[in-house]
């Protein structure tokens, strides 16, 4: 638990066990259509996954423990809980939705275990019940009312221009040439504003036609779709999708293969690559009994980028009390190179000195953990921070030393466009 200077996690009142009822249900169509207004969780990737609202509990904390006061305060609720779970599959049962911030200081993180959730695996469909000493009867699982627009969004620069954020991807580049480090991730952010508060679902909605192949989330005001799995662990199996070097597509499927081929030829891009690969190749294999990790990455294609990706996998004894839950090996990848640097320390001193923004929940783990430990986390990508008719989005960009601030900034450019298009009327 947090000791010294890291501040207290902060709990909900909490005067009995949860009280969790799963059953299965009829398919009542998509997920997000489900979804009230107001105090939604979201975790759906082609049409399954997991959503949620209410609040049953939930737990905010933040500082260097802020993963390992999480783990322990989920373990309690876990223990004391009284289940009956008439399902039984990964996600059913009693479960919680977190998020996570990026650094040690500052930044907020919270895991909230909603009163209802709804979840799609397979051709089955469940509801799930959370209460605090009791539960109230099952809701039924229909489409609420559709979400409206938020009518015209207009987008200003966040912390730094563009031409000020080449500025610090040359003095990157410059650092790691004289043998600073080898690698550093740099972010940058903008700031919407909509004519009227922002329905999340409106956003969420459109990012899961969109990008059908990503994890759209949300969770506490954090929404996006990411395309990489920082960890998922069922029944044994552990897998990480890591992304590292990137390309912007054209919309001419000819054009966008040669691109694709020379993202796979590309020094640079396999450079950056290959250090995101042993940083989670390294931090996994503590926790598993066996690995795999594929000699060459191959090509992802999204609508509006591709990357070099790698699917490691392990397995772990599961079942064993002692076994890392999926949050555990999760906190054990963060921060990868993906999304820090390589070597690490060296990378994020440099990003606290020059990036000149706060990420806080950006590139942190997102997702979701049931009670055995079983649970998928990824990488806040791809994402925005709403609040009221405010929107701060987020993009980043791995940097080496043949980089070009100009094309990096392009990069981001690209990055921002999932939500960027998502937000817009």
């Amino acid at each position: 638990m947090s000791t010294g200077a890291t501040p207290a996690a902060q709990r909900t009142d909490e005067t009995s066990p949860l009280v969790v009822r799963t059953r299965a249900v009829a398919d009542a169509g998509p997920l997000l259509a489900l979804l009230p207004r107001d105090d939604v969780v979201a975790w759906v990737r082609r049409g399954e996954g997991l959503v949620g609202w209410g609040s049953a509990t939930v737990l905010r904390t933040s500082g260097a423990d802020r993963f390992a006061d999480a783990q322990e305060w989920w373990r309690q609720h876990a223990r004391a809980a009284v289940v009956r779970d008439e399902v039984r599959e990964p996600g059913t049962g009693l479960v919680c939705f977190g998020s996570f911030a990026f650094a040690d200081d500052p930044g907020d993180s919270v895991l909230v275990v909603p009163e209802v959730v709804v979840g799609t695996r397979a051709g089955r469909t469940w509801v799930t019940t959370i209460g605090q000493g009791s539960i109230t009867a099952a809701p039924e699982v229909t489409p609420t009312d559709p979400p409206r627009p938020p009518g015209a969004v207009t987008f200003a620069d966040g912390a730094l221009s563009g031409a000020a954020w080449e500025g610090i991807v040359a003095e990157a580049v410059d650092r790691i040439g004289r043998g600073s480090l080898e690698k550093v991730v740099l972010a940058r952010d903008l700031v919407a504003s909509a004519d009227a508060d922002i329905d999340v679902r409106w956003p969420l909605q459109r990012l899961a036609e969109s990008y059908p192949t990503c994890w759209t989330f949300h969770v506490d005001g954090l929404l996006g779709a990411t395309p990489e799995m920082l960890v998922r662990r069922v029944r044994g199996l552990v897998t990480s999708r890591v992304l590292a070097g990137t390309i912007r597509r054209t919309g001419n499927d000819e054009r966008d293969l040669t691109l694709a081929a020379a993202l796979a030829r590309s020094s640079k891009d396999l450079e950056e690559h290959e250090y995101a690969v042993r940083s989670v190749a390294d931090a996994l294999a503590p926790h598993c009994t066996s690995m795999n990790v594929p000699e060459a990455p191959f090509v992802l294609h999204l609508p509006n980028v591709m990357h070099l990706a790698t699917d490691v996998t392990g397995g772990v004894h599961d079942g064993d009390d002692d076994v890392a839950s999926s949050l555990e090996l999760a906190a054990s990848l963060h921060p990868s190179a993906a999304v820090g640097g390589t070597p690490t320390d060296e990378a994020l001193a440099l990003i606290a000195e020059i990036e000149a923004m706060d990420r806080a929940r950006y590139a942190g783990p997102v997702g979701w953990m049931d009670a055995s430990g079983d649970g998928e986390w990824g990488i806040a990508l791809r994402s925005a921070e709403v609040s009221g008719r405010m929107l701060r989005l987020f993009a980043g960009c791995g940097i080496v030393a043949s980089s070009n601030p100009e094309d990096e900034l392009a990069e981001a450019q690209a990055k921002f466009m999932p939500v960027r298009d998502a937000i817009s009327g």
